[in-house]
Parts: structure tokens; C-alpha cells; sequence
């Protein structure tokens, strides 16, 4: 044969082939690191949808046309509950004011379920994070109040579901929500909203770990 198909084959197994493997075993070791806790958790994934660049404050879809607009923002600290937590994303995804979780069409990932009014936030070097959006309705059938769903992942690759944050004075509340005696994340996230010029804004801190079973 051509000397020239015998030099392409050399070629083709010295550079090809051993940057194939190497491919595949990091796309193994990606997904390995990644720890679920706390319990089975239908959509924590979404969690790992997030996009390349994250900063610390975000704003959802559809928040410039709401009538109830929000501010919702806090401070993640690590489990002795004092030091913040640089670098933990939070991902946070709720209803329109229809109560329904609204698609556009061609949604991919568990933006199918979740909807696209969602958003990912890094708590920057203080361990403060915050996102703009809207005050959410209850589920058609009414059966539990309004509530912004929240998802952790922290720097280490382990991530877990919080309890969702409420709104005070939400006539569909009940003690499940307002006296959680040991609420994941260190507080029930019951958001009590003040208002600050054009929009309210409500406050939720939360201790990395607390109250998540088999967290270590």
C-alpha cells in the first residue's frame, strides 16, 4: 500500500484515538462528581442545567411586564451558620401568575416541567445572592400556597432541594410552612415582603447542610 495511508493510520492512532478516551473518561468523572442528598428529589437535576457564566444576582423572564414585582435576596452560609459560603449556586424556578409552569415550545432538559420562568444564581464572595421576578400564583386547584421552588449545589459537586419560600400573609399558609421545626436550609423561607421603592423585596438566608439528611 502508499506509504501515505500507513503514515494517516499512525497518525490516526497516536492523536485520534487516545484523545477519544481521554473524552469519555472525563464526561465519566463529570458525571461522578455530583452527589444528590437529603432524600429522592424529582428535578434536583435541573440544578446542573446551569449555564457557564453565573453571577451572583439574576433576573427571571417576564419580570419587566409583572405587576408584582420582587426582589428576593440573602446570604448562604457554610454549617457553623456564621461563615459565608462563596460559590454555592442556587437554582430557583416558580409558576406564572396563572399557576401553571409556562413552556415556549422546544424546551429541552427539565425546562419541560420546570417552565423557563427559572434562573441560577453564585453567591459571590460574601456569600450574598439575589434575583428579580414576580410574586407567583397558587397551583389551580389551590390545594398550597404560592412558593418559589430552590435547589443547592454546592462548590463540591453535592446537591439537595430546601423547603420552597412562601409569602407571608398568603391566605392559603398553613403550619406546614409557617412552623417547620427543623426546615431544610435552616429556615421555612417564609418571605415577608417590604416594599422598596417599585418593588418588594423579601429576604432568605441559608446554612449549607442544615437539617439535610445524610448530608455528610
Amino acid at each position: 500500500m502508499d506509504i501515505k495511508f500507513y503514515q494517516f493510520i499512525f497518525i490516526y492512532l497516536l492523536v485520534i484515538v487516545p484523545s477519544s478516551c481521554n473524552s469519555q473518561s472525563t464526561s465519566s468523572m463529570d458525571s461522578q462528581k455530583f452527589r444528590l442528598v437529603g432524600g429522592p428529589c424529582e428535578g434536583c437535576e435541573a440544578v446542573l442545567e446551569h449555564p457557564k457564566r453565573i453571577y451572583s444576582t439574576d433576573t427571571l423572564p417576564d419580570f419587566k411586564q409583572a405587576k408584582d414585582k420582587i426582589k428576593v435576596q440573602g446570604t448562604v452560609y457554610q454549617q457553623d451558620g456564621k461563615t459565608p459560603a462563596s460559590g454555592v449556586i442556587i437554582y430557583v424556578h416558580h409558576t406564572n401568575n396563572e399557576g401553571i409552569y409556562p413552556t415556549r415550545g422546544g424546551e429541552k432538559g427539565w425546562a419541560k416541567r420546570h417552565g423557563y420562568l427559572r434562573a441560577w444564581v453564585k453567591t459571590d464572595s460574601n456569600g450574598r445572592y439575589s434575583f428579580y421576578t414576580f410574586v407567583p400564583a397558587a397551583y389551580p386547584s389551590r390545594t398550597e400556597p404560592a412558593h418559589i421552588h430552590f435547589t443547592i449545589l454546592e462548590p463540591n459537586g453535592t446537591y439537595y432541594w430546601i423547603g420552597s419560600s412562601h409569602f407571608a400573609g398568603d391566605p392559603l399558609l398553613t403550619k406546614n410552612e409557617t412552623d417547620t421545626l427543623a426546615p431544610r436550609g435552616g429556615s421555612s423561607g417564609l418571605l415577608d415582603l417590604k416594599q422598596e421603592g417599585s418593588l418588594r423585596t423579601g429576604t432568605r438566608d441559608i446554612i449549607l447542610g442544615k437539617n439535610i439528611p445524610n448530608y455528610e
